[in-house]
């Protein structure tokens, strides 16, 4: 059986994205690439995104299967990128979204359980704030995987938005990397008495 990892980055004052929706990444090292990418890709047995997330992610490493010169050629989990299995929500993508995916079914709680049925393994989901903040509303993230930045955004869209219940979260690990960022990872506790 499946956990659903969400594995998200946010500004110190909280903020995934950028005014309108900009995507800003986070400051990159080798740090990085072992303790953050990599640990995630050694876990992930299957990726979940949001069509925004999907189509920038597909752009990127699709042509490192093919193209040596490539800006994705030269990164080490490329080919775990590119083969791992994938599920994508959007509502106005149709048909092969090709890049080893599949599109989801609306009711995003029956497509994550039947997920987690088929999946021996994590399932990362690598999504923007709608796709976090859906998951979340619906209370199906087993692992929250945050990278916490050293920079202060200002305004733009929250990690945490307003209509997600009400839950408690267990420590599992920190991680100082050396770009000043600071990884997180909590599991949900569904313990008897705990939040619901």
């Amino acid at each position: 059986m499946g956990s659903l990892v969400l594995s998200v980055f946010v500004s110190l004052d909280g903020y995934m994205e950028m005014p309108n929706g900009q995507f800003r990444p986070p400051a990159w090292s080798d740090d990085l690439a072992t303790h953050w990418s990599g640990y995630a890709l050694g876990r992930a047995r299957h990726l979940v995104y949001g069509r925004v997330n999907f189509l920038f992610n597909k752009a990127f490493w699709m042509p490192a299967a093919t193209d040596k010169s490539s800006p994705a050629a030269g990164v080490p989990h490329a080919a775990t990128m590119n083969s791992l299995p994938k599920t994508v929500f959007s509502r106005t993508l149709s048909g092969d979204p090709g890049w080893n995916a599949r599109l989801a079914g609306p009711d995003l709680p029956a497509e994550i359980a039947r997920l987690k049925r088929e999946v021996d393994g994590d399932i990362f989901a690598f999504g923007g704030a709608s796709l976090a903040n859906a998951l979340m509303r619906a209370d199906v993230v087993d692992e929250y995987f945050v990278m916490v930045l050293p920079e202060l955004w200002g305004e733009g869209r929250r990690l945490f938005e307003p209509g997600r219940p009400e839950m408690k979260l267990k420590l599992l690990d920190t991680r100082s990397f050396d770009t000043g960022a600071v990884a997180l990872r909590y599991a949900r506790d569904r313990a008897e008495g705990a939040a619901p």
